[in-house]
């Protein structure tokens, strides 16, 4: 059998000494590797482990569950939440109704830099949707994920380099490879002719599109929100509103 990866994660009801050690042994003796392990928020501790052999992964979870000191809250193949949460000690914020909806405070641009690089790895068609007010660092996110995915960016519309709205592209940029950045309002309420014909190109490209603003994009265009593969959240403060009617009104102005 091929090598395979498990997220672990357990509640510690009592911290004795020794505790980790003896699940370490455990593991160890089933030849189960941990690759991967750190406390997820407050006494609950996630682990990514790797085996062979998927009946030893069944096994130790019935063995885990006569343990009295702690209590197993996930044992399955890992999503990219559980990854992030084992790298950064906690789970990402998700929203209760819409589970594609992420958000992150300005104070957790590491984790969303993170977030967004191990996306823009995967290839092929999918549409990310990135709300929240002027300054905030929704551009600047995007560019360092694509840092972290090894991955070039393309500006398809940007207030970040003077309202760029593009016409046309070169053979380099248009690369499907490439991570398409696309501004929700200068593309709606700021583009002409031209510039909507290259974004329906882009948009039925097989590649990765980043749109700010998608709340507008959406209202605007023949799009909605069922076509969006992940929809991002980033505010200064968790309380802060995400409001358009301020800034909304200054692109008309321009």
């Amino acid at each position: 059998m091929e090598y395979k990866q498990w997220y672990m994660e357990y509640k510690i009801h009592k911290n004795r000494p020794g505790l980790l050690g003896d699940i370490a042994s455990l593991l160890g003796m089933l030849e189960v590797n941990i690759l991967t392990i750190n406390g997820v928020e407050g006494k609950t501790r996630g682990m990514l482990l790797q085996t062979d052999d998927d009946e030893k992964i069944q096994l130790m979870g019935q063995m885990m569950k006569k343990v009295d000191n702690i209590t197993i809250t996930a044992l399955r193949q890992p999503k990219l939440v559980d990854i992030l949460a084992v790298r950064h000690g906690r789970y990402i914020e998700r929203d209760c109704d819409d589970r594609k909806t992420f958000r992150f405070t300005r104070d957790e641009l590491g984790l969303l830099v993170d977030f967004l690089g191990e996306i823009f790895k995967r290839d092929g068609h999918q549409v990310i949707g990135l709300r929240g007010m002027p300054r905030v660092g929704k551009t600047e996110s995007i560019i360092a994920g694509s840092v972290c995915a090894m991955k070039r960016w393309t500006f398809v519309s940007s207030t970040l380099l003077r309202q760029t709205v593009r016409s046309q592209m070169s053979e380099e940029e248009s690369q499907p490879s490439n991570i398409f950045i696309i501004d929700g309002i200068v593309s709606t309420i700021r583009s002409n002719e031209k510039h909507e014909l290259l974004l329906q190109e882009i948009m039925n490209m097989p590649s990765t599109k980043v749109i700010e603003h998608p709340d507008i994009f959406v209202r605007e265009t023949q799009y909605d929100y069922d076509f969006f593969d992940y929809i991002i959240e980033l505010r200064n403060t968790p309380e802060e509103e995400i409001t358009y009617e301020t800034f909304t009104l200054n692109y008309n102005d321009l």
